[in-house]
């Protein structure tokens, strides 16, 4: 059996994995009918594999702590800002097909048309991604994924789960994440040269890339919150909510795991809630 075989039938494990936890996540127990308030807190959290849930968080807070944050401490001090600048915009610009593919599904063709001239401009003028020039040309930037295609579609987003590694997700978004995998063109790239290591390169530095980028932020998060796991779970679905809506109706939004990003003000307003929050408890003490 061939090394590529191999490693994509990991690739496909892997995936099944994922699909495997976002169908396992309704499994926990519901509060009893006649429990009013227990059951009502219950579906406003719709989180009903918490317990699970919280060991996988713990879990991936655990490799953060030993690995992921080390290293990206150590990238973030020890690279230049410059070329710190240039591998983020490399890795923005990677993704674009994929962005291109869900603003078509989504309808969404004038974003469509932004999104191949500024591939363009960036693959070519900008060094292949090296550089971000349309945004210099004023070309802004945007996200898609196959999550918040079928959110426009209207397909529901399911319970809150964790996944190993990913972080924060639920079934509709799992989904997404197999589906982005799967059209990726670097990926299918990869895979047909027998370069699957570059797969693994990608999301390594991605998410590294990103940690170092909101080191301060995050573990001011941590400092500040009664509960982290659930301060991290409002975050995302705040964050969620913000990009399937394009920015329109919130002014809310995320948290950490492998891809995602993290706006700053999002973090700060979630910080402010936490902080009310233990003003409020400080008080009925």
């Amino acid at each position: 059996m061939s090394r590529r075989l191999v490693l994509s039938k990991r690739f496909r494990a892997a995936i099944l994995a994922l699909a495997t936890l976002s169908l396992m996540a309704g499994c926990a127990a519901v509060p009893a009918p006649g429990d009013r308030e227990a059951l009502a807190e219950f579906n406003k959290l719709n989180d009903p594999a918490e317990p699970a849930n919280r060991a996988i968080f713990g879990i991936n807070k655990g490799v953060d702590s030993a690995l992921l944050k080390p290293v990206a401490t150590f990238y973030r001090d020890g690279t230049p800002e410059f070329f710190q600048a240039r591998i983020n915009d490399a890795l923005n610009n990677l993704r674009a097909p994929v962005i291109f593919f869900n603003d078509v599904l989504q309808g969404e063709l004038d974003r469509a048309g932004a999104t191949v001239i500024r591939f363009a401009i960036n693959s070519t003028l900008g060094l292949l991604g090296l550089i971000d020039i349309a945004t210099e040309m004023g070309l802004e930037s945007h996200d898609e994924d196959f999550g918040q295609t079928l959110a426009v579609w209207g397909v529901p987003e399911g319970p809150y789960i964790v996944l190993p590694l990913f972080g924060p997700s639920n079934p509709r978004d799992t989904i997404g994440i197999i589906v982005d995998f799967l059209i990726d063109p670097f990926n299918n790239w990869a895979d047909n040269t027998n370069r699957d290591f570059a797969v693994f390169a990608r999301s390594g530095t991605r998410a590294v890339d990103l940690r170092a980028t909101y080191m301060e932020a995050l573990d001011d998060l941590e400092k500040t919150s009664l509960d982290f796991y659930a301060a991290i779970r409002s975050l995302y679905r705040q964050r969620r909510a913000a990009e399937i809506s394009n920015g329109k109706s919130s002014a809310n939004m995320p948290a950490p795991g492998i891809g995602q990003t993290i706006p700053e003000d999002a973090i700060k307003q979630q910080q402010k809630a936490e902080n009310e929050t233990q003003d409020r408890a400080s008080r009925i003490r």
